[in-house]
């Protein structure tokens, strides 16, 4: 009946406006610092059946397919691309870029659960007691903390994480704390939220931490960032397939209406 494709097509209409959204945040983000972009996934609603396949008639004969008649689509989820983006050089020495498998962990509000954020991005800043901080809105400090001294003339991250620092009238430097990584079994299951932030949840399983340059953790490139890995071109073409697809079921709705106006305008003689 035309009421279930108009109502079909409305479901392709809400789930399309929710990826043009998708998409949209996608391209608003495509200078964003290590950002990961998100693709939306379909799937296919419950289905009518209107006759069983394998079903027998009066000669003993089998239907060899049933008629079904599907209800719609809806996004199942968003599923977040963890590949790596770009380095961009910064020469800036507290800039730094995981090169492979790792997020770098902050302190962050006891609201998001353990008080643990991961993220991807490293461009990390000093607060006022000299303590290294992301360098995004709310400022998190590093987890494990690392204090650069306030006398330090420079500061040296090596691709295994150790931050050392040169002060005046010393001629080696001194080590003033480890960067550790944490990965996930499941990233895609990770909550963002905001600010380049991730926390985890009960899908993507705890973290598991240890040291840049052991084992599968990826190594630390001093002064380069990650870029975003969103591919704008792409996207771009997803914009369009998208809000072609949307007017094809607006078409659909319209050409619904047309058949119910049919059926009023029905006269009986």
């Amino acid at each position: 009946m035309a009421v279930i494709a108009m109502n079909s097509a409305a479901t392709g209409l809400s789930a399309l406006s929710q990826q043009m959204d998708i998409i949209a945040n996608n391209l608003a983000n495509v200078n964003t610092t290590a950002f990961k972009s998100t693709r939306a996934n379909f799937e296919d609603l419950l289905y009518q059946q209107v006759a069983q396949p394998g079903v027998e008639d009066a000669n003993g004969d089998q239907r060899p397919a049933g008629l079904f008649v599907g209800l719609g689509t809806h996004i199942a989820n968003t599923q977040f691309d963890f590949s790596q983006g770009s380095p961009l050089s910064t020469g800036r020495d507290l800039d730094v870029m995981i090169n492979g498998n790792g997020m770098f962990q902050v302190r962050t509000f006891d609201q998001t659960g353990t008080g643990l954020a991961y993220t991807r991005a490293g461009n990390f800043f000093t607060n006022k007691d000299g303590a290294l901080v992301l360098g995004n809105s709310t400022g998190p400090l590093l987890d494990p903390p690392i204090t650069i001294p306030n006398n330090a003339t420079s500061v040296e991250i090596t691709a295994d994480g150790q931050v050392n620092v040169y002060v005046p009238n010393q001629v080696d430097p001194s080590n003033v704390g480890q960067l550790q990584l944490a990965t996930f079994v499941n990233p895609a299951g990770l909550k963002p939220l905001g600010g380049n932030l991730f926390v985890e949840t009960s899908a993507s399983g705890p973290p598991i931490t240890g040291n840049p340059a052991d084992g599968n953790f990826g190594q630390i490139q001093q002064r380069f960032l990650e870029a975003s890995n969103v591919d704008s071109v792409k996207e771009l073409v997803d914009l369009i397939k998208t809000q072609r697809a949307f007017e094809m079921n607006s078409q659909a709705i319209s050409a619904a209406n047309q058949a119910l106006q049919v059926v009023a305008n029905l006269k009986t003689t």
